[in-house]
């Protein structure tokens, strides 16, 4: 009785294409995407709480006449718990060991963030001075909606990308 060789075959041979043999499967792929999402979006509203609050505190307490060292110190602290959340949690099977990688790592996540800052400036500068729309209601629309929303995908895409992006992780991708 003649046996069958077409689970062990090689994949031309069983008329399934290579490169669905060579990828892993769309589903939990998809899943895992959605998993660094959501993770990713509960850090951003933890870090969004942690700067709120500390330049709150910091305007009520050292700083009352320093908005704008209120500001940047609790952007400052967002951005580092960010960092770590992020490394830790959200890409911690991406991200790189070692001194000098987790140095590169924390200066791409940052300039990555500052570009974020430019997204969102960019959506309010274009509404505020371009297209005239000038209330604070529009203000923030532009700035905290769209711009916070677009920095936020490009974060996310520019994190998942480049910043948190082991060779060790590119070459698994490869080779499953």
């Amino acid at each position: 009785m003649p046996t069958s060789t077409a689970s062990t075959a090689h994949p031309a041979a069983t008329g399934v294409p290579a490169a669905s043999v060579a990828r892993p499967a769309f589903g939990p792929r998809l899943r895992a995407t959605m998993t660094q999402l959501a993770s990713f979006g509960a850090i951003g509203a933890i870090c969004f709480l942690i700067d709120l609050g500390v330049y709150n505190l910091l305007r009520a307490t050292v700083l009352p006449d320093g908005p704008i060292a209120a500001k940047i110190v609790s952007a400052v602290i967002a951005t580092v718990v960010a960092w770590l959340a992020n490394r830790s949690i959200t890409f911690r099977s991406q991200r790189q060991v070692g001194r000098k990688e987790t140095l590169r790592e924390g200066l791409l996540f940052a300039v990555t963030n500052v570009i974020g800052l430019g997204i969102a400036a960019a959506c309010l500068f274009v509404s505020h001075y371009v297209l005239g729309f000038t209330s604070t209601l529009a203000d923030n629309v532009a700035g905290n909606g769209v711009g916070l929303v677009l920095g936020t995908v490009f974060r996310f895409a520019a994190y998942k990308a480049l910043v948190f992006r082991s060779t060790d992780a590119h070459a698994k991708e490869h080779a499953a």
